[in-house]
């Protein structure tokens, strides 16, 4: 459909294999709750549990009602309340930080935050610059309360609205209605100027990750794992140089499911699981279309 090939992908994105959700009334809550299914069974925990569900996503179910309120019912989460943050690809920092704010306040005791997209609706197949880089995808955590110092220290968040004309969805919204004309033109697929959105996401991501090393006197050598927004492999790599950071200490999955929007930063705590240790300091960075980004320093708890 487009011309490029393997060589040419690997070499710029590094994206070697993405996973595309397929069949009739599949959304992206279908992904989601499996997610969520998979975590309550690993911890034996009851969906009547759960306080809050904060489900970040672009590709929700449908415009309204919130993804999170399906989710909440197909999982059986009947005392649950939550909503829908749309941040892009920071979406996930935007939710862990929204679920840890209720947990500090003492009232919540669980809290699922929920990334999740399924980029597949919403991409050109016969455009290059966005069709060989997005899939499908969706993770979860699970937030609770501690008294060891553990879990969501700090954080810092950021936007920029004027960044939007260079990574957004042009028709589909109140400023641009769905019309014959906005599905002709392809305006309901994402427009992407991938060297902008290159050069800002590089700037953004290292700097929010740095400054945030800076406020906690973290060294390079005192960070376990940078978990970073699984965009293009020459943006993560860029920012781990920035924080002098070394590579094996760098949480990499692209090559296996691109970019999957909300998805990438929870898929990367659950690949790597096994290797995390009570304990070790990650930081977590991210930037989005809109423009959104941020970071999050946490101890993990377990």
């Amino acid at each position: 459909m487009v011309d490029t090939n393997d060589e040419w992908i690997t070499s710029r994105t590094g994206i070697k294999e993405r996973r595309i959700l397929k069949g009739k009334d599949q959304g992206a809550s279908v992904m989601a709750a499996e997610a969520v299914k998979k975590l309550l069974e690993k911890r034996k925990i009851d969906p009547l549990e759960i306080d809050m569900l904060i489900l970040a996503t672009v590709t929700g179910d449908y415009v309204f009602p919130a993804t999170a309120n399906i989710v909440c019912d197909k999982v059986g989460a009947k005392n649950a309340w939550g909503y829908d943050v749309n941040a892009a690809c920071s979406g996930f920092i935007f939710a862990l930080v929204t679920g840890s704010q209720f947990i500090q306040g003492g009232r919540y005791k669980k809290i699922v935050i929920v990334g999740v997209d399924k980029m597949s609706t919403i991409i050109d197949y016969a455009d290059r610059t966005t069709s060989i880089i997005f899939g499908d995808g969706a993770g979860c955590v699970l937030l609770e309360p501690n008294t060891e110092g553990y879990g969501v220290l700090d954080h810092l968040c950021r936007v920029d609205g004027s960044g939007r004309k260079h990574l957004y969805e042009k028709a589909g919204g109140s400023v641009k209605q769905p019309d014959t004309n906005t599905v002709d033109m392809k305006e309901h697929y994402v427009y992407q100027e991938g060297q902008q959105v290159f050069k800002f996401a590089v700037k953004e991501m290292s700097d929010v990750s740095v400054e945030m090393m800076k406020r906690n006197n973290l060294s390079a050598d005192d960070v376990a794992w940078l978990v970073p927004h699984q965009a293009n492999k020459r943006i993560i790599s860029a920012v781990a140089d920035r924080m002098e950071v070394s590579e094996d200490k760098v949480m990499m999955n692209i090559e296996k499911y691109g970019n999957t929007t909300a998805g990438t930063l929870p898929l990367c705590l659950w690949e790597y699981e096994k290797k995390l240790k009570k304990g070790d300091n990650i930081i977590l960075s991210a930037f989005g279309g809109g423009f959104t980004w941020g970071a999050i320093y946490l101890k993990w708890a377990y």
